[in-house]
């Protein structure tokens, strides 16, 4: 018995757009707006809510979501300046300082942590000493 491993670039189209048009990842995970922004999950806009609240009352400040940090440049060729690799970067959920030690907290909504997710985890502490909170 034959298994077919593969589909068309019409079949793999389509279903990429009937995903974007449930509004669900690949992870499951449902798009939801909420305070007029629109998040990749629930479990992520269900956390801004709740700093939000804490940045309200005092006990965080600075609050700001989708924070990049650049892990690894582009790199070019020498000779004719073309990229032969983009920049590999990790966009945090939450980036905020907590009014009670002073500390920066980088935090992610984390549903399923992927294998690229684990490695830009250690490339942040690397990188830049964060260690990345998981909520």
């Amino acid at each position: 018995m034959q298994c077919i491993n593969s589909m068309s670039r019409e079949q793999y189209q389509k279903l990429k757009s009937d995903r974007k048009a449930s509004g669900k990842s690949k992870y499951h995970s449902s798009r939801t707006i909420r305070d007029g922004i629109l998040f990749d999950s629930i479990k992520e806009a269900d956390r801004y809510s709740e700093l939000s609240m804490l940045e309200h009352i005092g006990a965080i400040s600075s609050l700001k979501r989708q924070v990049k940090y650049l892990l690894i440049p582009s790199q070019k060729d020498p000779d004719t300046g073309r990229v032969i690799e983009r920049a590999c970067s990790y966009i945090a959920d939450f980036v905020y300082t907590n009014n009670r030690t002073g500390e920066t907290i980088v935090e992610d909504a984390k549903g399923i942590r992927t294998q690229a997710y684990k490695i830009k985890k250690k490339l942040m502490l690397y990188k830049y000493g964060i260690h990345i909170t998981e909520v």
